[in-house]
């Protein structure tokens, strides 16, 4: 039984905490407010991103994640949750002596500026185009930089659960579609991004990089098109795009890995969802 402590227990983190209790870890949840944390988590209140905002950190270590979320989407509040909320934990880790054998952290594909609907793996430049995406980079530094073992997993556009906004604008006529030339777009659903940090968790040896999108970076149009057709509703009319955007990021080392996605595209992820909210609403 591993000994983990999942540093913002939010959406995905929530998801991963769960997970790891079903498998017989002990799991220490911290977040600003911990109330909601599912059954089983150890519950730890603090808040990473304000200076003295935690407390002794449990001991005994064995993982740590950090899968904070900003509060609100400023320079500010990114440098304050994944640069000096980063950083806080690494001291406190380091003043208590604490040594565990793997930490994760949840990154983003905005480190990545590349706009041209390139391929891109962990290998690629990172060119971010703005203060997410560089902030994300320099914190990721910071870790590797760090005595720990460390991971990086650059995430791409989270949905699944609670997050149906683009299911709802399909439906309501809202979603604009774009003709030729296509602009591609990269995603994971929740329990994916949740799946993955813990089977990298598992991993004897995992790489310093993986990127956590799912198999099939896909055309905006192509995505809002099939939705429309699975709700049965007309699908908005497609106006001017833009030229070639976007870029297709490859799940191929984290598949390589031995990762196996439960909902390897869009299809799956959102045909999920809208037969969970028909059910709801039956």
């Amino acid at each position: 039984m591993a000994r983990v402590l999942v540093v913002g227990c939010g959406y995905v983190g929530g998801a991963l905490a769960e997970r790891l209790v079903g498998e017989g870890d002990e799991v220490f949840g911290l977040r600003r407010d911990p109330s909601a944390l599912p059954e089983g988590v150890v519950r730890l209140a603090g808040d990473v991103a304000e200076p003295g905002g935690l407390g002794a950190l449990p001991d005994g270590l064995d993982s740590v994640v950090y899968a904070v979320g900003a509060k609100q989407r400023d320079e500010g509040a990114y440098r304050r949750a994944y640069l000096d909320g980063l950083g806080h934990v690494i001291r406190i880790l380091n003043d208590e002596g604490q040594n565990p054998s793997r930490f994760v952290f949840t990154s983003s594909t905005s480190v990545y500026g590349q706009t041209r609907g390139e391929w891109l793996d962990e290998s690629s430049p990172t060119h971010p185009r703005g203060f997410p995406g560089e902030i994300m980079l320099s914190a990721e530094r910071v870790l590797h930089g760090s005595r720990f073992p460390s991971t990086v997993l650059r995430l791409g556009g989270i949905y699944g659960p609670g997050r149906t906004r683009l299911i709802e604008r399909v439906r309501a006529g809202e979603a604009v579609t774009h003709s030729e030339p296509p602009a591609f777009t990269n995603r994971i659903h929740r329990d994916d991004a949740a799946g993955a940090i813990a089977h990298i968790l598992a991993l004897e040896d995992p790489q310093e990089t993986y990127l956590g999108v799912d198999t099939e970076p896909a055309d905006s149009s192509e995505v809002l098109g099939w939705v429309a057709e699975q709700l049965g509703v007309e699908r908005a009319p497609a106006t001017e795009g833009p030229p070639e955007s976007g870029r297709r990021c490859s799940s191929r080392a984290l598949v390589e890995s031995g990762y196996r996605f439960v909902y390897p595209s869009f299809r799956e992820g959102y045909a999920g969802l809208m037969k969970t909210r028909a059910a709801g609403a039956a």
